[in-house]
């Protein structure tokens, strides 16, 4: 399960343009805090301690306890907004939720087993097409990852989210379609000698 973070805040009382940058100026970052029916509460964080829980690498798919006024509330990281020039976050928004919500979040993918993949022990090359999946999940219960088996893939293979085994009581939220999270392609040395399926896999997988 992903480790449940912390981040101390302070409450908004101005809004505006001016008032955020204000705050900048003094290394706190503007953000709100939103959803399950109550009012939207403005909020500022400290600029360090955002970025170092950015750096975790699974800001945006663990409960973040904000603590605010003597109390702790629970939400899950929706959006940051950066600077396009230094990068510095601008603006934080966090979405409230129950301890045991149903909630959408992007896990990251992991992969695992490759010397059991015939196709990579030839030279095959793991083409990912996707880093990670969203994922419906208990927001008591967010896994860390999305554990993908490469065991027995053959060069030119693609691995569907139905080869995948979820955490348990997670769900993809896309549901329409059996997606697909990696392919197993061919160097150029196989390509030239197998017709360049590998390929052509590829670039079907790319359109």
């Amino acid at each position: 399960m992903s480790e449940q973070l912390t981040l101390s805040a302070e409450a908004r009382d101005r809004a505006g343009k001016g008032a955020s940058r204000a705050l900048r100026r003094e290394g706190r970052v503007p953000a709100v805090i939103y959803g399950m029916n109550e009012e939207p509460q403005s909020i500022h964080v400290e600029e360090k301690l955002l970025n170092k829980l950015l750096g975790t690498g699974h800001f945006f798919n663990s409960v973040v306890m904000v603590e605010v006024g003597g109390k702790s509330i629970r939400t899950l990281a929706k959006d940051v907004a950066f600077h396009p020039v230094s990068d510095r976050p601008l603006h934080a928004d966090f979405l409230r939720v129950s301890e045991h919500a149903s909630v959408t979040v992007a896990v990251p993918v992991r992969f695992e087993n490759e010397a059991a993949s015939p196709g990579l022990k030839k030279g095959g090359v793991l083409n990912i097409v996707r880093h990670d999946v969203e994922l419906i999940v208990d927001a008591a219960d967010i896994p860390e990852d999305v554990v993908v088996d490469l065991t027995g893939f053959e060069v030119g293979d693609s691995i569907h989210i139905s080869a995948v085994k979820l955490p348990k009581g997670a769900k993809a939220a896309i549901d329409d379609r059996d997606f697909t999270i990696a392919t197993i392609v061919a160097p150029s040395a196989l390509k030239s000698a197998e017709g360049g399926e590998g390929e052509d896999e590829a670039e079907a997988t790319a359109e």
